[in-house]
């Protein structure tokens, strides 16, 4: 079985037409197990095989302890049925996942050509590198500086994550989708409730920005209930950012009694 940085290597030698320098934006060339560009500046893959894309360390809350706790709860099965309609709506070529977190929803895409996620979470990055193969990248980014070509990509995947629409129509090849996630009123509520936050959430201005940047072709709404495992219910409570302003008597108060079922309530929003 090959080590991590080699598949690094082999997706970036089959691929390295997709990427441009995130400085100078000219081509990239493949040495060793570094990325060159014509200017020169160079960007080494870690021995995860991974590349760090940005040219300082950029801070972020999203902690190994968070994405850890949303990866056992992926794959426990709590958006299957909202990767069930992803998986649907995607079509061929190049798979681009903004805000990828530790990778998760990536890995579980049946999407048969290249996947890229990138995050501007090193420790998300990090434990990405679980899920490389040959077909599947991680890199640690820049949303609003993307280090990939004009039109190299087919499809872009925002799944409950900032949007940078300037770049995404840049990196979009020409007839190339934008699948966008969004919660919808009810998202997470009974997490909400017992956090004592607003339920009062509405989506209509994060709509309206989607619709100036790109013609809706589907709309849809995903909602449904699942039902914690037992083991997971304290994972839960760990996944989301929701609890960072949450005082600590009312987080002990809710991890003595966790929640045993959870509202899914997203819209998938397609443009191009």
């Amino acid at each position: 079985m090959l080590k991590k940085i080699e598949l690094g290597k082999q997706f970036l030698t089959t691929n390295a037409e997709l990427f441009q320098c995130p400085i100078c934006r000219t081509a990239f060339f493949v040495s060793g197990h570094t990325l060159v560009c014509k200017q020169n500046h160079r960007f080494d893959l870690s021995k995860k095989g991974t590349l760090y894309f940005l040219g300082q360390t950029m801070q972020s809350h999203y902690t190994k302890k968070l994405f850890l706790a949303r990866r056992q709860m992926i794959l426990g099965g709590m958006y299957d049925p909202l990767i069930a309609a992803i998986n649907q709506a995607l079509v061929g070529g190049v798979l681009l996942d903004v805000g990828s977190g530790e990778g998760s929803f990536l890995k579980r895409l049946a999407f048969k050509g290249a996947k890229i996620g990138f995050d501007i979470a090193k420790d998300g990055v990090s434990l990405s590198s679980d899920y490389n193969d040959a077909q599947t990248f991680f890199c640690v980014a820049d949303l609003t500086n993307l280090p990939f070509k004009n039109g190299s990509i087919s499809t872009i995947l925002n799944i409950l994550t900032p949007s940078h629409y300037q770049e995404f129509h840049r990196v979009l090849s020409e007839n190339g989708r934008l699948i966008k996630i969004i919660p919808e009123k009810d998202y997470l509520k009974e997490l909400r409730v017992a956090y004592q936050q607003p339920t009062d959430y509405s989506n209509q201005l994060v709509i309206e920005k989607f619709e100036q940047n790109f013609k809706i072709v589907e709309s849809q709404r995903i909602t449904y209930q699942f039902e914690i495992p037992e083991i997971l219910r304290t994972q839960l409570l760990e996944m989301s950012p929701l609890e960072w302003q949450v005082p600590s008597e009312l987080k002990e108060e809710v991890q003595n009694n966790p929640l045993e079922m959870i509202t899914i309530d997203v819209r998938m929003l397609i443009g191009q």
